[in-house]
């Protein structure tokens, strides 16, 4: 297929031009900066202009929670079924709308056609999993200990809520956020990545299609020091998730500390893949390549450390190069396209740096191992074997198509280097032995553990980690009672 170079070209494939939205949306209004300013976004495969996005300041976001403070005692007071179906309109138009969508996510944010539609399809299932849900928030009660009281116990809804979203999934970590919010009866700010701003301002056009109130759903663009600081200082916010890295996720909980507010964080990563010589070495293969190279390697989620038996060690990096060397490079509308461009040349140089610091330190480089073109944000999907455990790769997060593999000889080894990291979002196991199976479920030090598959999220899964991967959970009841509070009445029936 040949693949359009022209970006105007591009975007006139849209079937909805409204959907292209380049101000912010705050109060029901779209706005733009009053001088005009505005921040370059650029379609990371080609380097070319896709839009320019108004940049607003602390002054709008503070516009924008006020607006949010304002429509939530209306959102709140709602019946929960109304909520419901506000958020069932929503859902319907992002399904409705769906290729448009994708388009703009591949033209932003560069990952493959077709991981975009799969990406938008997931945001969608959250929308409806949570308009579900909002009438079923209060499940709970308690038998009174008194003889002459009643005892009622509720939650509530906590107030503003504002969201702080990443540019690797554009779309799906609004929605698993603004869904949750907004069942359980928050207003909510929305502070999406400046690198993908269009999606997060498309799901506005569509929530106001759905005909969600003015001030329920803002989205508010800018710098983000700017926006996100202004977010930690309101005391009208009195929720805020953030996804994102770990060292910003410390100097949001550092901001928000003093105002108490409530935050769920999900943050870095840094998964262990185990193979043992009893697994079903074709699942293992395919669920390595899915786990890492899932948006070019630029996942939370992505394998990080693969640790294969010695016994089956270099068969199974052979065969698994030997996938690698098949994944094709290239353009997200090209739809043979298997591997995206990275988001920046800062995420280009680290995949470089891990690289060459793994040589240096020992490792072997079986494919790949180079940016393709001058200046390009293109990296070869990259093997690297018999990756010492003092490699920066080993400790850091590398968020980029750079597999490290390192073999090991007994239960007790690997699991030790596996729980070897600050991080514990999401750990794979391969085996068909149930007592492993169990023994690990138990002893990895991570929030989710993935056996014999890669892929393990849903709308209705508790997605989230421990250590210093994260706070809270996202999706599932949790994620909606995450924003909630709970109280407690006491009645005297005497």
């Amino acid at each position: 297929m040949l693949v359009e170079r022209n970006i105007e070209t591009r975007l006139s494939r849209l079937s909805d031009p409204r959907l292209f939205r380049e101000y912010a949306y705050l109060g029901g209004r779209w706005r733009a900066n009053a001088d005009g300013a505005a921040k370059e976004v650029l379609n990371p495969a080609t380097g070319e202009t896709l839009g320019a996005v108004t940049l607003l300041g602390a002054a709008e976001a503070e516009e924008a929670i006020a607006a949010a403070q304002a429509a939530f005692d209306g959102w709140r007071g709602l019946a929960p079924r109304r909520r419901a179906e506000y958020l069932a309109a929503w859902h319907a138009a992002i399904v409705a709308n769906r290729e448009d969508l994708a388009l703009l996510m591949t033209l932003e944010q560069g990952k493959p056609n077709a991981e975009a539609r799969g990406e938008i399809d997931y945001a969608a299932s959250f929308v409806a999993w949570y308009a579900a849900e909002a009438e079923r928030l209060n499940v709970e009660s308690v038998t009174s200990p008194f003889p002459d009281a009643d005892v009622i116990v509720r939650r509530e809804p906590l107030g503003v809520a504002a969201l702080v979203t990443p540019w690797n999934f554009p779309a799906a970590m609004i929605t698993r956020k603004a869904a949750a919010a907004l069942a359980a009866g928050c207003a909510v700010v929305i502070h999406p990545s400046m690198e993908t701003p269009f999606s997060a301002l498309a799901l506005a056009e569509l929530a106001e299609r759905a005909g969600m109130p003015a001030g329920v759903f803002n989205v508010v663009t800018g710098e983000a020091p700017e926006i996100v600081g202004a977010f930690c200082e309101s005391d009208a916010v009195r929720v805020l998730s953030f996804t994102g890295s770990t060292a910003i996720g410390r100097r949001i909980a550092a901001q928000c500390a003093p105002g108490i507010k409530r935050l769920v964080m999900e943050l870095g990563g840094h998964a262990p893949f185990i193979v043992f010589p009893d697994a079903d070495l074709d699942k293992a293969l395919a669920g390595a390549i899915a786990a890492k190279f899932a948006t070019s390697g630029q996942d939370c989620l992505a394998a990080q450390r693969l640790f294969v038996h010695g016994d089956i060690h270099d068969r199974f990096v052979e065969s698994f190069a030997a996938r690698v060397r098949a994944l094709k490079l290239g353009d997200g509308l090209d739809e043979d396209t298997d591997i995206g461009p990275l988001a920046t040349e800062r995420a280009v140089a680290k995949c470089e740096a891990h690289v060459a610091d793994a040589l240096e330190k020992g490792a072997r480089l079986v494919a790949g191992g180079r940016r393709c073109g001058s200046g390009s944000l293109f990296f070869e999907p990259t093997v690297l074997a018999d990756v010492p455990a003092n490699a920066l790769i080993m400790r850091e997060e590398t968020f980029g198509p750079v597999a490290a593999f390192a073999s090991f000889d007994n239960e007790g080894a690997v699991l030790a280097a596996a729980n070897d990291t600050e991080y514990g979002l999401v750990a794979y196991l391969y085996t068909r032995d149930w007592r492993r199976i169990s023994h690990f479920g138990r002893a990895l030090q991570f929030g989710m553990v993935a056996v014999n598959r890669a892929k393990l999220t849903g709308a209705p899964i508790p997605f989230g980690g421990v250590k210093h991967s994260g706070l809270g959970r996202e999706g599932a009841r949790h994620g909606m009672e995450a924003f909630t509070e709970i109280k407690y009445l006491c009645i005297d029936t005497a």
